[in-house]
């Protein structure tokens, strides 16, 4: 999935870089790419979808950490343990200043 959109990206830059109508077409483009990102349909969607990957990735670390246990490295266990608690501190924001809700 994540080659296709590359390539789909690929193929919309060098149509946008190649056209021969020019200025106006770019801004035609960018303005229905913000139409489309700003409209409250996509942007659920995009925010449902953000929610379920986190419910799977949690799902996928508590799977992974039950089978992996005692067998992990005690360096790698306290780095965990230490996201973990850092995590839960109630303050719902990532390293990189997003809402995790």
């Amino acid at each position: 999935m994540r080659y296709r959109l590359t390539f789909v990206a690929g193929l919309l830059l060098g149509y946008v870089l190649g056209t021969r109508a020019g200025r106006e077409r770019y801004e035609q483009l960018k303005k229905s790419a913000r139409q489309i990102a700003e409209n409250p349909a996509v942007r659920n969607t995009a925010e449902s979808a953000a929610q379920q990957g986190r419910e799977y990735a949690g799902r996928a670390f508590h799977a992974m950490s039950t089978k992996v246990g005692d067998r992990m490295p005690d360096s790698v266990a306290v780095r965990v343990r230490s996201l973990r608690e850092r995590n839960t501190n109630g303050s719902g924001e990532d390293d990189w200043g997003t809402s995790n809700t």
